[in-house]
């Protein structure tokens, strides 16, 4: 997977291209919130490839959980950020421990997510912007609120961290697509090749969107081919994405009257309850 700074460049590009867009087509509200969200971005590469100006002392972030991996620890919300980056859309802590086991040595279990998430939000509270990234609950679409039961990356767009009424399924079959990507990437290594874990998840997938598994058995044996899995979900996929990208873009307009801190870690309900109000 990339790194943070690699990620980062290429979300500031994208960025950079998208502003140009909006103002082109005289989009004034989505160029003013791509402009936050630029910003927001390059104070996070500022961040992480400064190494001169260290935080304040007093708004030092606590320190983090760490995984051991070939001798060396790693925090672990870097790899939740891994895992993150591979679907691509808000996740499930069961899911991220699930891919994380299936793809990425170490050991990730649910109680370090459950921590982070609680971590990362005083982090930013203390010192904004000190870190590439934050790990964020999902905004619901109505009330902008946080959806706790999902996390996402604070460099993502809004559109891409909020969860509308057609999310959950969309989501599912996107991130069926990458798994299925994921699989058949290791696939063509003759060493390892994808792991038993790995060959599990892909199949647990498959089982729920049609068309996607062999249909002569019900059990593991006979393996998924995620060429199958990727065609099936795109499939399902085009039938449900534009009416579930228009949900998202016209919350994210609500959701950019909201501070920084709200549109990374949700509206409180009465927050919310005003942006309804004067939609």
């Amino acid at each position: 997977m990339s790194d943070p700074l690699d990620a980062l460049e290429t979300r500031i590009n994208q960025l950079r291209r998208a502003i140009r867009d909006a103002t082109a087509t005289g989009a004034a509200e989505r160029a003013a919130e791509l402009r936050a969200q630029l910003r927001r971005a390059e104070r996070a590469w500022d961040a992480l490839v400064d190494t001169d100006d260290a935080p304040d002392k007093t708004h030092a972030p606590q320190p983090e959980p760490a995984l051991r991996m070939g001798g060396s620890m790693l925090p672990a919300r870097e790899h939740v950020h891994r895992v993150l980056m591979l679907l691509g859309v808000p996740a499930a802590p069961k899911l991220i421990v699930n891919v994380h086991e299936a793809f990425f040595p170490g050991e990730l279990t649910a109680a370090k997510l459950s921590s982070l998430r609680r971590d990362e939000e005083r982090s930013y509270l203390a010192a904004p912007g000190s870190r590439p990234y934050y790990l964020c609950p999902a905004l619901a679409y109505d009330l902008l609120s946080p959806v706790r039961a999902l996390i996402t990356i604070s460099t993502w767009t809004l559109e891409q961290r909020i969860i509308g009424p057609l999310s959950p399924r969309v989501a599912y079959l996107s991130s069926a697509i990458r798994i299925a990507e994921a699989v058949q990437a290791t696939a063509g290594s003759a060493e390892t090749g994808p792991s038993p874990a790995a060959l599990r998840l892909l199949w647990r997938f498959a089982a729920s969107i049609p068309d996607a598994a062999p249909t002569s058995t019900t059990s593991h044996e006979r393996p998924v081919d995620p060429r199958q899995v990727m065609e099936a979900a795109g499939v399902e996929l085009q039938v449900h994405i534009d009416a579930d990208r228009a949900d998202r873009t016209t919350a994210a307009r609500r959701a950019h009257r909201l501070t920084d801190a709200q549109q990374l870690f949700g509206a409180a309900l009465g927050d919310a309850g005003k942006l309804q109000a004067e939609a």
